[in-house]
């Protein structure tokens, strides 16, 4: 994942992931508008084993963090400098999730999304809905939908670390490091949502494994 390079900047074309409008409305007798983003719905996946007492993270490269770590000067240059801008700037620890582009129910796209981000062979009955929240309400506000499952070492396959293209490690954090994540005062590269879902392990889950 560190081999970065030849990063450079360029207008948006027809994205099948995003799509910018604007919506204009009138709101209590007053004309406005609003720029969004229509993207698709997701899916997440808390994943713990119980082998090991351990979370599932999985870490990637994530351009738009990358973006926000380079120097508004820098922005405007032709070729960013991947010297003075690692590419480790641009990593996030996040959960198991995938984009919801396949006319399936949820939970067999989770199911898929943690047999090839993380490697294990869960059947559906090991994945339980959580919850369904609507995400980055500033922009999109689309669906996310979190899923909870434990997992075994046995359960774990040869797959794993993303399809086609992808490039994800798999990362395993202890119930006490998951505390100091979600305890710490930043900057965090883990997403608002991930945190959302390490907390509600800790109040509804932790305490079962703790030793």
């Amino acid at each position: 994942m560190d081999d970065l390079k030849n990063v450079y900047l360029s207008p948006l074309p027809d994205s099948p992931y995003v799509k910018p409008f604007r919506m204009n409305y009138t709101q209590n007798g007053k004309e406005k508008n609003w720029d969004l983003l229509e993207v698709h719905d997701s899916v997440a996946i808390i994943i713990f084993n119980v082998t090991r007492n351990v979370i599932i993270f999985v870490k990637q490269f994530r351009p738009a963090i990358y973006y926000n770590s380079i120097a508004p000067e820098d922005r405007k240059k032709n070729v960013i400098d991947t010297k003075k801008y690692p590419a480790s700037l641009g990593y996030a620890l996040e959960m198991c999730a995938g984009i919801v582009d396949k006319d399936k129910p949820l939970i067999e796209i989770a199911r898929e999304e943690v047999l090839e981000e993380c490697g294990y062979n869960v059947s559906l009955s090991d994945l339980h809905h959580v919850t369904t929240f609507r995400a980055d309400v500033g922009v999109q506000g689309a669906h996310q939908t979190f899923f909870y499952c434990e997992v075994t070492d046995d359960m774990k396959t040869e797959q794993g670390g993303g399809v086609d293209d992808e490039l994800i490690e798999v990362v395993e954090k202890t119930i006490p490091e998951v505390e100091d994540i979600v305890n710490s005062p930043g900057p965090l590269t883990s997403p608002p949502t991930c945190l959302f879902a390490l907390t509600w392990f800790l109040l509804n889950k932790a305490n079962k494994f703790r030793k």
